[in-house]
């Protein structure tokens, strides 16, 4: 069996403030750091053997945090882990949105990346990190929306109406071809547990 952590980077200034990432290349607030802090303590309890990472650099930061609690000395960086190009939409807020392009804007080509490349881009490059250490115990660190485009290709069975929140780790398990889901949006380390 393979066990696959994925992790929600941190949280940054523009998350705070609604503002949509996308390819920004924006680092971590303190409260981010933090919550990558409190997630390595977590996972020093458990048995983690390497981590891959976006290469944007609040995704970055959270995969150096969790490396150097975890004693981990190499992180491998893969581009196709990135957020969905967001387009014309990136660096707005909804109000902001709705300003520029009315009530409706969600109708409007505005050069996004589709749900449909996201969710393709992220379950290949997952599921080829999952064979290319078939027993391992492998952290992905990426971004919100990149994973649960990717979770609805590789485990369509579970319900992912909640978004996932900053330095939430959600735990898959693969064996042979069958993927299951062993925690969604997984917090403890937040609140003290």
């Amino acid at each position: 069996m393979t066990q696959i952590g994925l992790i929600r980077h941190g949280s940054t200034l523009w998350n705070k403030t609604g503002r949509v990432q996308g390819l920004t290349d924006n680092p971590l607030d303190e409260e981010g750091r933090e919550q990558a802090r409190l997630l390595a303590e977590r996972l020093r309890e458990e048995k983690w053997d390497r981590i891959y990472s976006s290469d944007l650099l609040r995704a970055r930061e959270t995969a150096e945090i969790i490396a150097a609690r975890l004693g981990i000395k190499h992180i491998e960086y893969d581009s196709r882990l990135r957020e969905m190009n967001a387009g014309l939409i990136e660096g707005t807020t909804e109000e902001e949105r709705r300003q520029k392009w009315g009530n409706d804007w969600k109708k409007l080509e505005l050069g996004q990346e589709s749900p449909g490349s996201g969710m393709e881009r992220g379950a290949e490059c997952i599921a080829e990190i999952a064979r290319k250490h078939a027993g391992g115990h492998i952290l992905i660190v990426s971004h919100g929306v990149l994973l649960r485009q990717s979770l609805r290709k590789l485990v369509p069975e579970i319900g992912m109406d909640a978004a996932l929140d900053n330095t939430a780790i959600t735990v898959l398990h693969l064996e042979g071809d069958h993927w299951n889901c062993k925690m969604y949006n997984g917090t403890d380390h937040l609140n003290g547990g």
